[in-house]
């Protein structure tokens, strides 16, 4: 019996000593860098392009409180170009910038500066009610209370910019596995869903009538918005940044004239499309 107890003993301990050896022998599987985002840090610096409603623009002054009713604009895209990158001329053309902070894996909250850029149609007939001083004298008057928005009657346009400033809250998800990627912290495919809501700080280009142009940074209403995107991470560090963004803009103090009294309002909803560049770090 004694030797039975021994012989077991025995076993015991060589397979206690087998199993150890198997468990160094392992390799030991280190987590990924893009397992996690809480605690990561990002940037990132892009273009866009934009796309507005109709909008109906109130004129007020000491002498004239006139609508111009489904006033269209557009956006001025400046293409690729090497203003994007140079420092002194960045902020040219349409860009976006934006940094952010992850607070938990799925979710972060960030700052950004939409420029985006918003240029009346000249030479359109749109219909207007209320009165302004010597009509007819700026070619832009037409029968049946309608204008024509010569460039003597009016420009208007917030091109240096358009500046939506505002912080979001985003949800970010990866979906590198719908694709069956192999490694994340070598490519990663996130989606994002983000609102935002903030100020907006145009400089607005107008010459109304025959006075002096205004061209001056304003604080002059708000925006709400909401916005869709992927992400295509290299790396672990290095994205692009792709995004579908869309919003209500009120503004109702904008600056026409170096008189107080002048005064514009209008609100539209915008479309944004934005591509960007940018970098993921821990802090």
């Amino acid at each position: 019996m004694k030797k039975i107890l021994t012989l077991v003993i025995a076993l015991l301990t060589i397979t206690s000593f087998a199993q150890t050896e198997n468990l160094v022998d392992l390799p030991i599987q280190k987590e990924k860098y893009t397992a996690h985002n809480k605690g990561k840090f990002f940037f990132y610096w892009g273009g866009n392009r934009a796309y507005y409603s109709t909008s109906d623009i109130r004129f007020t002054g000491a002498d004239y409180d006139f609508t111009l009713n489904d006033v269209t604009a557009h956006d001025r895209p400046k293409g690729y170009h090497i203003d994007f990158i140079n420092p002194s001329r960045m902020t040219i053309p349409q860009t976006n910038f934006r940094m952010g902070y992850f607070f938990n894996d799925h979710y972060n909250i960030s700052i950004g500066w939409d420029h985006m850029k918003y240029v009346m149609y000249q030479d359109k007939i749109v219909s207007y009610t209320g009165n302004y001083p010597n009509e007819g004298t700026f070619d832009e008057s037409l029968p049946g209370n309608e204008v024509l928005l010569t460039d003597k009657f009016l420009t208007f346009e917030h091109t240096d910019g358009l500046n939506y400033i505002h912080p979001e809250i985003t949800r970010v998800d990866d979906i590198s596995k719908w694709f069956n990627l192999p490694n994340t912290d070598k490519f990663q495919i996130n989606l994002s869903e983000g609102f935002g809501a903030g100020v907006l700080l145009p400089k607005t280009n107008t010459k109304l009538f025959d006075k002096e142009r205004y061209d001056e940074f304003h604080l002059s209403g708000f925006g709400i918005s909401a916005k869709a995107g992927l992400t295509f991470t290299f790396y672990k560090h290095y994205f692009i940044q792709t995004e579908l963004k869309t919003g209500y803009i009120e503004m109702n103090d904008i600056r026409t004239t170096y008189s107080t009294a002048d005064k514009a309002q209008q609100n539209f909803w915008f479309l944004q499309s934005m591509i960007a560049f940018g970098g993921i770090f821990k802090i």
